[in-house]
């Protein structure tokens, strides 16, 4: 029913876009330096298991195409939205928990003013749009980790790197999808956050045990949801 409400009434709060800006800028920015972190770090794993395993084959030309395609179908949309539900989806729990604790929200309603059009729903979309983003960037920065260990350290050749990652990586199919993984992504896990807070007993334990039941439900939702959109994606 939250769900359903929010949809209703995010047209409503896009018309008050610097609210849904602020919170895109409180969910991403502060978001940003563990994802460029995590994405640089992923890249060096990948780049450097990737080449071990290509070299048996005699097929180490290939890395920067195994380093993409793991990056842009999974691993960017999954461990961004991993890290996404660890850092903003937990703030935004704690957030809402304690106005519920404070009563600002039953404050709020005695003044005639709608929590959920004013105060989860530019959370909501806030969430829902810069989580793409940093999938994106997440990406990104592991394919320049993946040619960094591959090409600088290990010494791949960094013409066949970036030719067989360009003509093997189709940008529909692939980047596409991880698009489309990372939309979804967004969407339930800034939804679990703010259902969780919105609902919680408005206790301090209620909102310690809200805050632990975010990042379990959008964890194992991510897991889930990932093999559901990988079967229908890449079987049609």
């Amino acid at each position: 029913m939250l769900f359903f409400r929010l949809l209703v009434v995010a047209p409503r709060a896009m018309l008050r876009f610097g609210l849904v800006r602020d919170q895109m800028h409180f969910l991403g920015n502060h978001s940003l330096l563990i994802i460029v972190v995590s994405g640089a770090f992923v890249g060096f794993v990948l780049g450097l298991q990737g080449y071990y395993t290509l070299q048996r084959y005699g097929s180490s030309e290939a890395l920067g195409l195994l380093v993409a395609l793991s990056l842009v179908r999974e691993l960017g949309p999954v461990v961004a939205a991993l890290l996404f539900a660890g850092r903003a989806g937990t703030s935004l729990t704690a957030e809402i928990g304690l106005m519920k604790a404070g009563e600002q929200l039953t404050a709020m309603e005695m003044m005639a003013v709608d929590p959920v059009a004013r105060i989860l729903a530019p959370r909501f979309l806030g969430g829902a749009l810069v989580m793409p983003i940093l999938a994106a960037v997440f990406s990104a920065v592991g394919i320049l980790g993946g040619w960094l260990v591959g090409v600088v350290l290990i010494g791949v050749d960094e013409g066949s790197f970036w030719s067989q990652m360009q003509s093997g990586v189709d940008v529909w199919r692939d980047v596409g999808n991880g698009i489309v993984k990372s939309m979804v992504f967004g969407v339930v896990v800034t939804f679990l956050a703010v259902l969780q807070g919105f609902s919680c007993q408005a206790t301090p334990e209620g909102v310690a045990k809200a805050t632990t039941r975010t990042v379990v439900m959008a964890s194992l939702s991510v897991l889930a949801l990932d093999f559901l959109l990988t079967a229908l994606m890449f079987s049609i």
